[in-house]
């Protein structure tokens, strides 16, 4: 139990908080574990404690003992459904408009499901201690993971009528750079999905740049520039105007990244099926 919970986990400080013990027993425990097996189960990364081949070898045997621990508490056909933490990893902006409306649902339907949700636009870390499912822009190439492709959408340009009516209305993509872009910051970025998205485009001769999608959106309602924003995000917005909608559309996607040891975990598996129900109609 202490090898599965540091697993999912990825350090022996939370794992310790989870069984309720401190962090030097967890550390004696899986000591015990790798003195009886003769072999490290763990190694520790730049991003926390992971499974050893030894540790993987052992983990349906862990997961086991699980089950059946849970079988002695659990009240059978109990109308709470399903419990435990699921940890999700997304962008901002999907994040709000997917991951949080699907979480809601879904805890409707299992009141003891406990959600934690991080939100960052970044690439995909291989090493993904702690987190059961990770939500990343772009196929990715994934080691002891499956990567289930969730929805498409487009990156387009938008400004505001106030904006266009004081700077003029760009005719071609050319003109761009006479105007103020909104975008994200280049150095900080490291998406290579969103990275492309200005590759046809000029160099401007202003920027506005942030690293989060809403502040794009803000600033972009604020008539400071031309947005570069996902078209789920600013179709609906009644004052932002789509511009140059035939010269300038960049197809992007997002794909969930889920964990082994996470894939065998029911509430895992019920929070992706409410994530596909949540981008359905994208």
């Amino acid at each position: 139990m202490v090898l599965l919970t540091v697993a999912r986990l990825g350090r022996y400080s939370a794992a310790a908080d989870v069984l309720g013990v401190n962090h030097t027993t967890v550390s004696r425990r899986i000591g015990g574990l790798e003195k009886a097996l003769g072999a490290r189960v763990l190694v520790q990364t730049s991003d926390g404690w992971e499974l050893t081949e030894a540790g993987r070898s052992i983990l349906g045997a862990a997961e086991t003992v699980e089950r059946a621990v849970k079988s002695l508490t659990d009240r059978g056909d109990s109308p709470e459904g399903l419990s435990g933490v699921v940890r999700l990893a997304t962008p901002d902006g999907f994040g709000t408009h997917f991951a949080v409306p699907a979480l809601v649902r879904l805890r409707e339907q299992h009141p003891q499901l406990q959600t934690e949700l991080i939100t960052a636009t970044q690439r995909l870390k291989q090493h993904r201690s702690g987190v059961d499912i990770e939500v990343i822009v772009g196929e990715p190439k994934v080691h002891r993971a499956v990567a289930v492709q969730l929805c498409g959408y487009h990156l387009g340009l938008y400004a505001t009528a106030d904006y266009l009516r004081r700077n003029g209305e760009p005719t071609s993509l050319a003109e761009l750079a006479e105007h103020c872009v909104v975008y994200y910051i280049e150095q900080s970025l490291q998406v290579d999905e969103l990275d492309l998205a200005t590759e046809r485009l000029p160099a401007p001769r202003q920027a506005m740049r942030s690293t989060s999608v809403f502040v794009h959106v803000e600033t972009t309602l604020a008539s400071a520039g031309i947005g570069i924003l996902p078209d789920f995000m600013a179709d609906p917005e009644p004052r932002l105007v789509r511009v140059l909608a035939d010269e300038y559309a960049h197809p992007a996607d997002y794909w969930a990244v889920i964990r082994e040891e996470s894939l065998r975990n029911p509430a895992v598996g019920v929070t992706m099926d409410a994530l596909r129900a949540a981008v359905g109609g994208v």
